[in-house]
């Protein structure tokens, strides 16, 4: 069986285990790498999985401001750090962006890169973003007695029940009380960066490329695809029928699928 296991970039220890190819998953904004831990399951057993905390998520450290391509180094040296070969890499939004930047910069870390509902250039609208953040602060953590509190408090702001489920797991108790694991204040605050994307030079990334899409989300479109060919010319444009921007947790298994029949299963020698 292959081995899943939380990455952590930052003041924690990572440490993995099992043997290649191994598969790397970079979460959005505001997840964890564990979001994807049903999906790193079903590539079993012929894929080990390593889940990923961004800096400023889950249990990664926090860094004074957001730089996302210090995070694709930062990503890039952790994941050398702790896998003795060439990785697939896999990217959703916010996630996405750092998996281009690290394989623009680093393409001797990756073999195939999968990015899922994000493209290379400054995102479309980061306004649902901002809503969903806001929301958050206005929780009053100091005397919160629970998620299902928080639940309830939110229910007017964030309709959707299951975006409110995600948005929740990032608050954990801890002896000074309820707790974000995100830093929300600096993610808050820097949505002008998580929605830029830095300029690449000359720089390519001539691996395969599976770029995915949701049929109904609107952080992609096909002004993009130029931008896309430009720093990946081997990128292929799949689009996901009945999937919103969450891919993989809206159509689990159609994406499951998609990432089989691009992966292979053994690293060239």
């Amino acid at each position: 069986m292959g081995v899943l296991h939380t990455l952590t970039v930052g003041p924690a220890e990572p440490t993995t285990a099992g043997d290649s190819p191994a598969v790397v998953f970079l979460h959005g904004l505001f997840g964890q790498g564990r979001n994807f831990m049903a999906i790193a399951k079903g590539l079993q057993p012929e894929f080990r999985s390593v889940l990923v905390d961004l800096p400023n998520h889950g249990r990664s450290g926090w860094t004074e401001t957001v730089d996302l391509v210090a995070m694709a180094d930062e990503v890039a040296e952790a994941v050398r750090a702790e896998v003795d070969a060439r990785v697939h890499l896999v990217g959703h939004s916010l996630g996405g962006k750092v998996a281009m930047l690290l394989a623009l910069r680093h393409p001797d870390l990756v073999e195939r890169l999968v990015v899922v509902d994000i493209a290379p250039g400054p995102s479309h609208d980061v306004s649902q973003f901002e809503h969903l953040l806001g929301s958050l602060a206005t929780l009053d953590l100091a005397v919160l007695e629970g998620r299902a509190e928080a639940d309830e408090q939110l229910e007017q702001l964030i309709p959707n029940r299951t975006v409110r489920a995600f948005l929740l797991q990032n608050l954990h108790r801890t002896d000074r009380g309820w707790q974000w694991r995100a830093n929300l204040d600096l993610l808050r605050s820097s949505l002008d960066v998580v929605g830029g994307f830095p300029e690449a030079g000359d720089s390519t990334f001539d691996g395969p490329v599976l770029w995915v899409v949701g049929e109904r989300s609107e952080y992609t479109s096909q002004d993009d695809a130029a931008r896309m060919r430009a720093l990946f010319p081997r990128a292929v444009r799949v689009a996901v029928k009945g999937a919103g921007h969450w891919v993989h947790s809206e159509q689990p298994d159609a994406f499951l699928a998609t990432l089989r029949a691009f992966l292979p299963a053994s690293l060239p020698q």
